[in-house]
């Protein structure tokens, strides 16, 4: 029986359990994540450095793991939003996404017609190399791809509501220290204006029965903002997790060893 897809994930509310990859693309990394009971991977390029021919392997390790992967792009060039397509991105994430107007743009250059306007690239990496008719695979493709929308500024959440009701929009994903910069706020997430912007964006994909997303660095506050409404929640970052867990094994041993002759 086939892995559940982002698409239907993104279709329920139930809890989503992820990890950030933003420096180990190596070709175990799939299974590893895998193994471990993740539900997704998000795999970035806005910070990480990766280029496309890296995120073309990668998603294959993601494939061979049956494990959905999200591709968060640097920009909403056209050029980086299709090419994240045509190398087999199922989910699609947007850095900073503020108005309608970009949400429409987002969806031209990664759906087929007649959603969108994606120049056609077929049989190649994201139908998996396989041959087919022209009408299917265009409906295969939009049915597939899965789009998260970063709330990183205060204009983000000023229309979270209209970009939430857009068909096409499968998940607000909250960028949570770019808010609290643009809020004027920096860091300070206990800001009362920083919670007034998680309570309107969680208004709205209630209001429109969307997923809502979040990176968090700890269990107790991913557990928290379940809670709150957030259903896509990505623990902490390849980095961050082995820095972490090697500098306390490291602490401890370095505690516990005695110094010899």
């Amino acid at each position: 029986m086939a892995e559940p897809g982002l698409k239907e994930l993104s279709a329920t509310r139930k809890p989503k359990l992820g990890h950030f990859i933003v420096e180990f693309a190596t070709p175990g990394i799939g299974h590893i994540l895998k193994s471990a009971g993740c539900d997704f991977v998000l795999f970035d390029l806005e910070h990480s450095g990766f280029g496309f021919e890296t995120v073309k392997s990668a998603l294959r390790y993601f494939e061979a793991a049956q494990l959905p992967a999200i591709v968060r792009v640097p920009s909403r060039e056209y050029h980086h939003i299709a090419r994240a397509m045509d190398m087999g991105a199922e989910g699609l994430m947007l850095p900073m996404v503020g108005n309608p107007a970009e949400v429409r743009h987002i969806i031209d250059s990664m759906k087929y017609h007649p959603v969108g306007k994606r120049g056609v690239a077929l049989q190649v990496a994201h139908d998996r190399y396989r041959p087919g008719s022209v009408a299917d695979k265009f409906v295969a493709s939009n049915r597939r791809t899965t789009l998260f929308c970063q709330i990183e500024t205060e204009e983000g959440v000023e229309n979270a509501d209209e970009m939430a009701a857009i068909d096409g929009v499968d998940c607000l994903w909250v960028g949570h220290f770019d808010l609290s910069v643009s809020l004027g706020i920096p860091g300070e997430f206990d800001h009362p204006k920083f919670k007034q912007a998680i309570e309107k964006t969680v208004a709205a994909v209630r209001k429109h029965n969307k997923a809502l997303g979040r990176l968090v660095p700890t269990v107790e506050q991913g557990i928290e903002l379940n809670a709150q409404g957030f259903d896509f929640i990505c623990y902490s970052g390849d980095v961050w997790v082995l820095h972490n867990a090697l500098a306390e094994a490291i602490g401890k041993l370095r505690a516990g060893c005695k110094e010899v002759g």
